[in-house]
């Protein structure tokens, strides 16, 4: 796992997330509104924390399209592997920092979360956050059964959940990322209680 905290420093890692963003919302976009309607593009900024410092202006946005129907103008944001739903950070970091939380020394989490700029408290919600919320959701409930062997317990998220996915660390970080991506949107979030 100490390579996954360099990844949140790289660029690269970024521009691929945002190139897989953009799939998402193209496949939002061909699938229109509930009603029948066409989607325009309704992206808006974020400012979303604890990315490299020269990170492009473009990936701070978030995608998202509006219904050109009249009477409809229903808000449609499609799944992100960037941004995880609200959260001030950006979803890798919380994903890493969380996983990170429970492995490292006192010392060598301190000197990363310097780096990165996230206080004590805000790991601490983080991980209250995996092991209570995400744990209980009807989304995790359902998920578990697509994992083998067993998923993990709530107190090993999300760390034991990115050891489930192949491939060196970059891809399990980004596997993780694609597999939760659906509790990133506001339908998903609403679900997320029990």
């Amino acid at each position: 796992m100490p390579r996954l905290a360099a990844l949140l420093q790289q660029v690269s890692l970024y521009v691929h997330l945002q190139r897989l963003d953009d799939d998402l919302a193209a496949e939002a976009r061909r699938a229109g509104c509930e009603c029948g309607g066409r989607l325009h593009s309704a992206r808006y900024p974020r400012k979303p924390r604890g990315g490299p410092g020269e990170i492009g202006a473009g990936i701070m946005w978030r995608q998202s399209f509006c219904c050109a129907r009249d009477g409809c103008r229903r808000r449609v944001t499609p799944p992100s592997v960037r941004f995880l739903g609200r959260k001030v950070f950006f979803g890798p970091v919380v994903v890493v920092l969380s996983a990170l939380g429970a492995t490292l020394s006192p010392m060598r989490l301190h000197r990363l979360r310097e780096i990165i700029g996230v206080s004590l408290r805000t790991l601490k919600r983080w991980a209250s956050w995996w092991q209570n919320d995400f744990a209980s959701s009807r989304f995790w409930k359902a998920a578990q059964g697509r994992l083998a062997p067993p998923a993990p317990t709530a107190t090993k998220l999300p760390g034991a959940l990115v050891a489930r996915f192949d491939g060196d660390e970059e891809k399990q970080l980004i596997s993780t990322l694609r597999f939760i991506s659906s509790v990133t949107t506001a339908t998903a979030r609403n679900s997320m209680a029990l």
